[in-house]
C-alpha cells in the first residue's frame, strides 16, 4: 500500500515538474518572439522620429542660408544698434512662410547677442541665450527641448548659425517645433511607445497618459517638468524568465507586456516600447495544462496497468515497450518542431529588417538628394539675380516633396508585398528626369553622358515613381563605379523588340565582381560601414522591375565596364497618344 502511495506522489511531482518546464520553455520562446517584434516596432518608430527631427534641423540650416536672412544679419553686424530698430517685417514673413511650409511652429532670426532681428509679431526684442543659441553662436548647430512655461507646450528648438562672407557668425536662425507635431504619425499605433531624455522624462510618446512622466529613480527639475512618475502608470513585476522584464499598467496599458528599449544617440534620447505578452503567457499556461492532463492520463493508465501487473505481466511489458517507442517518437517530433519554429522566427527577423531598412534608408535617399541639389541651384540663381529661374527651381523642390509622399505610399505597398496597378509611363521622360536630378552629381564626378532619345514613343507599363527610383539607382551605381577611372562615360540607349522596350546603361568602370550575386539582398561591394553600402539597392530595383512584369539583369562588357539592362512590357497604343508620355 505504501509503495503505491509513493509511486502516486512521485508521479504527481513529475507531472508538476513537466508542466512547469513546458510553461517555462513555451513562455521563454514566446517572449523572445514578441521581444523581437517589439524591437522591430520600436526601431521603426525611432527611425521615423529621428528622420523627422533631422528634417526640421535641415530646415533651420537652409533658412540660415537664405539670402534675405544673410543680408539682414550682415547689416546688423555692420551697423549695430546705432542705426535704430532692426526688426524686419519682410524677413519675418519669409521665415514664417518657411515655418508653415515645413510644419514648424515658427522661425526666428537672432543676433549673436540675443537681439531679435526677425520673427513672430509677438516675439520679444531680446531673448536669453540658451544652450542651443550659444552653440549656434560658436558656429555649430544646436538643439534643445523643454516645456514652454507660458503655454505648457512641449517644444523642440534647433539653432543654426548664419555666416557672413568672412566666415564669422553674424546671426542665428532659431526654429521652434511642437513635440505633438512629430508624435501625430504614431498616435494610431497599437504598441505604446515613449522616448525619455537625459533627465529620465518621457518627452515624446504616442500615449497621452505617458506624457512628461519620470522613470523610477529619475529626479528631474520640478521647475522644468511637472511632477509625475511612470511607476504610477506602469507597475513593474519581476518574472524569472531568462531576464525578461514584464510590466503591467492602467487604462490603455493594461495587461502584462515586455518593456523593450533602444538608445538614440542622434537625438540624445532612449526609446521604449511595450510588446503585449498576455497571448504568449496564455498559450504557455494552456501548454502546461495540456501537459499536465497528458501526464495525468498516462499516469492513470500506468496505475491501472500496475494493478493488473500480476495477471497480465507479459501484455503489460509489451505495452510499456510500445509506450516507450511512442514517447521517443513524440520527443523527436517535438524537437523538430522547436527547430522549425526557431528558423521561422529568424526568417521573420530578416524579412522585417529588409523591408524597413530598405524603405527608410534607400527609397527616400534619391528625392532628398534631388531637393538638396535644387536648393543649391536656387541659392546660386538668387545670388545672380535670376529670380524667375529660382522660382521655378523652388517649385521643383515642392514637386519633389509631393514625390516623396508618393514614394512613402509605394514603400508601404511594397512592404505589404503589394503594388499599385501598372499604368502607361513614358520611359524616355523617366530617364531624362533622372539625369536632370543627378545633373550636378554627374558634373562633379566628371561623367560624360551619352544619351540618345529614341525616335519612337517608348511607352511602357509600370509606375513612374518606382521606375524613376530604379533608373536613379542604376545611374548612381554607375557614377560610384567609375570613380577614379581615367575615362568616365555613361552610355544610355533604348530599343524595342518583341513587344518589349529595352533600356541599357553602360559604364566604363571596373566591371561587376560577382555577377551571379549582385541582386542578392545585403550583398555589396562597397566598404563596410558605408552609409550607402547596405546591399539592398539592386535587390529592391530587381523586385520593382519584376513587379511590372519586366526583367533586370547585369553583366560585364568585353573591353571593360558593366551594363545593366531593363526589359519592360510596351504599353498598348491609344487612339491619341500624348507627347507627355513620350
Amino acid at each position: 500500500m505504501l509503495g503505491r502511495v509513493a509511486i502516486l506522489l512521485i508521479w504527481i511531482a513529475l507531472t508538476l515538474a513537466a508542466s512547469i518546464g513546458v510553461w517555462r520553455v513555451s513562455a521563454r520562446e514566446g517572449l523572445a518572439r514578441i521581444e523581437a517584434q517589439g524591437q522591430s516596432d520600436l526601431r521603426l518608430a525611432s527611425d521615423r522620429l529621428v528622420a523627422a527631427l533631422l528634417q526640421f534641423r535641415e530646415v533651420a540650416v537652409l533658412a540660415a542660408d537664405h539670402p534675405d536672412v544673410v543680408a539682414l544679419a550682415g547689416r546688423f553686424a555692420e551697423g549695430g544698434k546705432a542705426v535704430g530698430t532692426w526688426r524686419d517685417d519682410a524677413v519675418s514673413l519669409t521665415l514664417q512662410r518657411l515655418a508653415d511650409h515645413a510644419g514648424a511652429r515658427d522661425i526666428w532670426l537672432i543676433a549673436p547677442g540675443g537681439t531679435v532681428l526677425a520673427g513672430p509679431a509677438d516675439s520679444p526684442d531680446r531673448v536669453t541665450m540658451n544652450r542651443a543659441l550659444a552653440r549656434a553662436a560658436q558656429g555649430a548647430t544646436g538643439s534643445e527641448h523643454f516645456v514652454d512655461p507660458d503655454t505648457g507646450d512641449r517644444l523642440f528648438v534647433f539653432a543654426a548659425p548664419v555666416f557672413a562672407s568672412g566666415g564669422r557668425v553674424s546671426g542665428i536662425v532659431l526654429l521652434r517645433l511642437n513635440a505633438e507635431d512629430v508624435e501625430a504619425e504614431g498616435r494610431g499605433n497599437p504598441v505604446p511607445v515613449w522616448f525619455t531624455d537625459a533627465d529620465g522624462v518621457s518627452f515624446l510618446t504616442n500615449r497621452t497618459d505617458l506624457v512628461l512622466l519620470s522613470e523610477p529613480g529619475a529626479r528631474p527639475d520640478p521647475a522644468t517638468y511637472p511632477a509625475g512618475s511612470l511607476a504610477g502608470v506602469l507597475h513593474l513585476r519581476e518574472r524569472n524568465l531568462a531576464g525578461h522584464r514584464l510590466v503591467s499598467g492602467d487604462g490603455s496599458l493594461a495587461g502584462p507586456a515586455l518593456d523593450v528599449s533602444r538608445e538614440l544617440p542622434v537625438i540624445q534620447m532612449e526609446g521604449h516600447a511595450l510588446a503585449a505578452a498576455d497571448p504568449v503567457l496564455r498559450a504557455a499556461r494552456l501548454a502546461a495544462l495540456s501537459t499536465a492532463a497528458g501526464f495525468l492520463a498516462v499516469g492513470a493508465v500506468i496505475f491501472a496497468l500496475w494493478e493488473r501487473r500480476r495477471a497480465l505481466a507479459e501484455a503489460n511489458a509489451a505495452l510499456e515497450v510500445r509506450v516507450a517507442e511512442r514517447t521517443a517518437e513524440l520527443s523527436t517530433a517535438n524537437e523538430e518542431l522547436r527547430r522549425t519554429q526557431a528558423e521561422l522566427v529568424q526568417a521573420g527577423k530578416l524579412s522585417a529588417l529588409g523591408q524597413m531598412s530598405a524603405g527608410i534608408s534607400h527609397e527616400l535617399n534619391q528625392p532628398l538628394m534631388a531637393i538638396s541639389s535644387y536648393a543649391e541651384n536656387a541659392e546660386l540663381l538668387l545670388d545672380r539675380g535670376r529670380t524667375e529661374e529660382a522660382g521655378e527651381t523652388l517649385g521643383k523642390i515642392g514637386a519633389m516633396a509631393h514625390r516623396m509622399a508618393r514614394i512613402i505610399r509605394n514603400l508601404r505597398a511594397f512592404a505589404r508585398q503589394e503594388s499599385e496597378p501598372a499604368t502607361r509611363v513614358g520611359l524616355a521622360a523617366v530617364v531624362e528626369s533622372a539625369l536632370e536630378m543627378l545633373d550636378e552629381r554627374l558634373k562633379r564626378a566628371g561623367v560624360t553622358v551619352d544619351w540618345q532619345r529614341p525616335d519612337f514613343p517608348a511607352i511602357v507599363m509600370g509606375g513612374e515613381v518606382r521606375l524613376s527610383q530604379v533608373v536613379i539607382n542604376l545611374i548612381s551605381n554607375a557614377i560610384e563605379a567609375m570613380e577614379g577611372q581615367p575615362e568616365r562615360r555613361l552610355t544610355i540607349r533604348m530599343a524595342r523588340a518583341h513587344g518589349m522596350i529595352r533600356l541599357s546603361l553602360r559604364d566604363t568602370g571596373p566591371g561587376i565582381r560577382d555577377p551571379e550575386r549582385i541582386f542578392d539582398p545585403f550583398y555589396s561591394t562597397k566598404e563596410a560601414g558605408s552609409a550607402e553600402g547596405l546591399g539592398l539597392g539592386l535587390s529592391i530595383s530587381y523586385g520593382l522591375v519584376q513587379g511590372f512584369g519586366g526583367n533586370l539583369r547585369g553583366e560585364n562588357v568585353p573591353g571593360g565596364g558593366a551594363r545593366f539592362t531593363i526589359d519592360l512590357r510596351e504599353a498598348a497604343s491609344q487612339p491619341r497618344p500624348t507627347e507627355v508620355e513620350t
